[in-house]
């Protein structure tokens, strides 16, 4: 990978993070402002923060998968695609484990 590819991953991944966290943010703080105001209103309003928060690592994961695909580094290619397993893996667990529990 060139330094140039380097430079322009750290920007697109750079932008992504912190659009997530903004996102998320506002979400959290609307939900927040309307449970203050109405007790038990609101929550949609939290929790799809609190999801647009997690999810913002994994998006950052899959931007360096398709960097590194078209890239063709294999190496990391394969070890980005192990975590981003990883991850699906640990949502899926806490989707079934949620449900027995």
């Amino acid at each position: 990978m060139s330094r140039t590819n380097d430079s322009t991953l750290e920007l697109l991944i750079g932008r992504v993070l912190r659009i997530g966290v903004t996102v998320s943010s506002a979400f959290l703080a609307a939900g927040l402002a309307i449970a203050l105001f109405h007790p038990g209103a609101g929550t949609a309003l939290l929790n799809i923060g609190i999801v647009v928060l997690i999810c913002t690592p994994a998006a950052r994961v899959v931007l360096s998968i398709v960097e590194y695909l078209i890239d063709r580094d294999w190496l990391f290619f394969g070890l980005t695609g192990i975590v981003l397993l990883e991850l699906v893996a640990g949502a899926v667990a806490a989707i079934v484990f949620h449900k027995r529990l």
